[in-house]
């Protein structure tokens, strides 16, 4: 009888010892947040420019996106002399091709699919942060390893029905790694080396992988809050 109620009080402990250690979605999203800089700091984020260099076949590409945060986005590369411009401004987008690029050089309308994707990414701290507001829903996973370290993998479905799987490290609580659909196609896009930039983290590196190849984006400059004239959105008439 004594060995039984050992026993017991042994497993009560060691189920309540697991208990104390094992951590909700909320616990692990509130993590998230607190790393990025906290809600408050997130919340007043009205605009944001970012300049990266963009690695691909041994070609440096340069890119600035300017941003008014869940409203309009403008991003544009160029290379070999040429821009390549894409643009979504509320529910509308627009790009720009250079001919080598097989386009024509003049404004044309985003394809759907394209447009629906982009508009993603009005959201630049993602749908993890404040996400029951957002209507997305959030499920854990379990505990996994990206590239040998710890990390919390979270299932992520926006409100209109896009899932993707993202991997937070489970020291720092900060995106690691992230799948998402690219195009109709499998994709990876891997984050690393995060700097503070007034207050808040932003990745400096982020790896993307699909099946047509490999980029690596650099980023050289965050500006916050910076002056944005929001006719750069607007679609040229010629």
């Amino acid at each position: 009888m004594k060995t039984n109620k050992l026993l017991f009080s042994t497993a009560t402990a060691l189920f309540l010892s697991l208990g104390a250690y094992a951590q909700t979605v909320d616990e692990i999203v509130d993590k998230h947040v607190a790393a990025l800089g906290g809600l408050d700091k997130i919340n007043g984020v009205k605009t944001l420019t970012i300049e990266r260099s963009l690695s691909v076949q041994g070609m440096e590409i340069p890119n600035k996106t300017v941003m008014v945060v869940g409203k309009s986005m403008r991003s544009e590369s160029t290379v070999m002399g040429n821009s390549m411009i894409q643009v979504v401004d509320g529910s509308t987008g627009w790009m720009i091709r250079p001919a080598m690029m097989g386009g024509t050089g003049d404004p044309e309308d985003l394809p759907a699919d394209q447009l629906k994707q982009q508009a993603g990414q009005l959201d630049p701290f993602g749908g993890l942060v404040d996400y029951k507001n957002k209507g997305n829903k959030v499920e854990l996973v379990g505990k996994e390893k990206v590239d040998g370290k710890d990390a919390y993998h979270l299932k992520v479905t926006t409100k209109d029905n896009q899932v993707t799987d993202q991997f937070l490290d489970a020291n720092t609580y900060l995106l690691s790694k992230i799948k998402v659909s690219m195009n109709g196609q499998p994709g990876e896009i891997s984050f690393s080396d995060y700097k503070d930039t007034d207050g808040i983290k932003f990745a400096k590196t982020m790896e993307m992988a699909s099946p047509q190849g490999q980029l690596t984006f650099t980023t050289e400059k965050v500006t916050v809050n910076g002056p944005v004239d929001e006719a750069i959105f607007k679609k040229p008439t010629k």
